[in-house]
């Protein structure tokens, strides 16, 4: 069986400074990007301490899975010793902290596709009046006046409701 390794650097974890025992928020990463769609795939993840110079210090790595890491609730959180291979020799070592995941889960998130495939419908109408008895379009009374917008679009009478009704669906 071939394994491939994929190197995901969560960049929307916000830095939790001077603190033994950080929550950190919530973030979100693709269900493909976090473990090709494969609840059991194996997932390392390395937690570090943050120095402003770059050279962040690692406090420890625990492997998982996603199907165990969606077992953890707010009551009773799936809990992971990080391990730091350089201090794991000590004969006094145990670990160098706890992360605790109290919530975990698979939101869909659907496409417009989805929508269409679903059932859903939707109409849309476009109606144009090229009638001459509306007046000269370079005349101001005229409904197919033509005029410059302050950021030079061209709009008319007539292009005014279209972009409204166009807009409300």
């Amino acid at each position: 069986k071939s394994s491939s390794v994929n190197i995901i650097r969560q960049n929307d974890a916000v830095v939790v400074y001077n603190n033994l025992n950080p929550i950190w928020r919530p973030f979100r990463i693709s269900l493909r990007t976090l473990c090709g769609g494969d609840v059991e795939k194996p997932i390392k993840v390395d937690c570090y301490d943050h120095h402003n110079s770059g050279s962040h210090d690692l406090i420890g790595s625990f492997k998982t899975t996603l199907a165990e890491m969606q077992t953890g609730t707010h009551i009773s959180p799936a809990e992971f010793e990080c391990i730091n291979p350089k201090k794991s020799m000590k004969k006094s070592y145990k670990n160098s902290g706890v992360v605790c995941i109290r919530q975990c889960q698979i939101v869909r998130e659907y496409t417009f596709l989805d929508y269409i495939m679903g059932g859903c419908q939707i109409n849309f109408t476009i109606a144009i009046d090229f009638t001459g008895s509306n007046g000269d379009p370079r005349s101001p009374q005229s409904l197919h006046y033509i005029t410059l917008s302050h950021d030079g679009v061209v709009l008319g009478l007539l292009s005014v409701p279209l972009c409204m009704k166009g807009s409300l669906l």
